[in-house]
């Protein structure tokens, strides 16, 4: 539904997108990641024609963005980034033009208008000039003019933004529904949402996507997966974390917690010694005093870190 190839984007001498290429097909939710300034919202404009691409091309349902910018706009939804909206107009008033102008007519437009206020909760605000309106209810009314043609496609700039944590969760709700019929990108500084939402992730960082791939394959990536983490209780520190150490799959074993009573150690594995390290600490341990003890699964915000900000990663690490 989405393709998107060798895309680039100059501004001047800077290079905001330097020839990126992914695809999304339908039915399945693509989460963007990177820093401010990676280029996540410049190359969703140009995949919704809102500013032409200096290289590459993009694609919607099979038609170019560029060379048949109509017929592919017809297939998006999109939430740009920050919510515009005519802020004179009722919620009820931008919601009916936004769907006169996508070509609804008569009862199509009123069933599609009342079919986003009941999914967005804006009820209570309907007759509300958006001005009026709080961000997160501003936000919610941007995102309903996104869907109010049921798109086949949906390109949503940090559709959260702004939103409490009962509205983030109902958004999620309705972005991960859609998903299971449509093709959705959307971008988010939340890591959290790509567990909670995303099929898969792209992260892209000084206009290049540096790591591609489903949310379990990305945490793989972290050095925190397969590391095993164990309380133990009566043992000192030191002598927890010098036979663990020895381990041939150990890459090393940290102290996170100790009470002088109870310690609570991290083994990390050494590369693909993640399962080999489980049973190894399980040997190691035994007759120890183990209250409890689990297997990481790797962090999504460490592998953001180690792969935008590799320096500071390490410091952290440390």
């Amino acid at each position: 539904m989405i393709k998107v190839e060798n895309l680039t984007k100059l501004f001047g001498t800077k290079r905001a997108v330097d020839g990126i290429s992914f695809s999304v097909e339908r039915g399945e939710v693509l989460g963007c990641l990177g820093p401010n300034g990676a280029g996540k919202s410049t190359t969703m404009r140009m995949i919704t024609g809102f500013i032409p691409p200096t290289g590459g091309r993009a694609s919607v349902g099979g038609f170019d963005i560029v060379e048949n910018p109509i017929a592919a706009k017809r297939l998006i939804g999109y939430l740009p980034e920050n919510a515009p909206a005519y802020t004179d107009m009722t919620v009820s008033g931008f919601l009916n033009f936004c769907a006169e102008i996508r070509g609804l007519r008569g009862d199509a437009r009123k069933k599609a208008v009342s079919r986003v206020v009941e999914m967005c909760f804006l009820e209570a605000v309907l007759h509300q000039s958006v001005e009026t309106l709080s961000k997160g209810y501003r936000h919610r009314t941007c995102f309903a003019q996104s869907i109010i043609h049921d798109p086949d496609v949906l390109i949503l700039d940090e559709p959260t933004d702004g939103l409490d944590p009962n509205q983030k969760h109902e958004v999620r709700g309705i972005i991960r529904r859609m998903g299971e019929k449509k093709a959705i990108i959307f971008s988010t500084h939340i890591l959290e949402e790509v567990d909670a939402v995303c099929s898969r992730a792209i992260i892209i960082d000084r206009g290049k996507i540096v790591a591609n791939g489903t949310p379990p394959e990305l945490r793989r990536k972290s050095e925190w997966a397969g590391a095993v983490t164990l309380c133990v209780r009566g043992m000192a520190a030191a002598t927890v974390t010098a036979k663990l150490n020895q381990l041939s799959a150990a890459k090393r074993a940290t102290v996170i917690s100790d009470t002088g009573s109870r310690v609570t150690v991290t083994v990390f594995p050494k590369p693909n010694q993640d399962g080999e390290l489980t049973r190894a600490v399980m040997d190691a341990s035994h007759g120890w005093q183990v209250e409890e003890m689990h297997t990481e699964v790797g962090r999504l915000d460490e592998v953001f870190r180690s792969i935008t900000m590799p320096d500071t990663a390490k410091e952290v690490a440390k």
